[in-house]
């Protein structure tokens, strides 16, 4: 049996509308408790910083540093330099224009 391409797209929008609907069904008490608040945190920092990772560095199969590397670096000098979340993207907006116009 063969599947097009809607087909597994409207079977993957069932599963994460149902993922999320069973989400409501977790009891309160589980989500208060301090282990799964901590686990909770955590996750969402891993994969944020693998999606940002992934997202700067590859290109294809390969790594690649580019511009995006140093859109990353000057986005993160700005966050140790304690500037507003705004200033951060404008920041890291800025350094990949300037990378991509020096490199051509």
């Amino acid at each position: 049996m063969s599947w097009s391409l809607w087909t597994w797209i409207l079977l993957a929008s069932v599963v994460a509308y149902a993922t999320k609907a069973v989400g409501y069904l977790v009891p309160p008490r589980w989500l208060e408790n301090e282990h799964m608040t901590r686990i909770a945190g955590t996750l969402t920092v891993g994969l944020l910083a693998s999606l940002t990772a992934m997202n700067a560095f590859s290109a294809g199969q390969a790594l690649a540093f580019d511009a995006r590397f140093g859109a990353l670096m000057a986005a993160a000098v700005a966050l140790l330099l304690r500037v507003s979340f705004l200033g951060v993207v404008i920041i890291g907006a800025a350094a990949a224009a300037g990378f991509r116009l020096v490199a051509g």
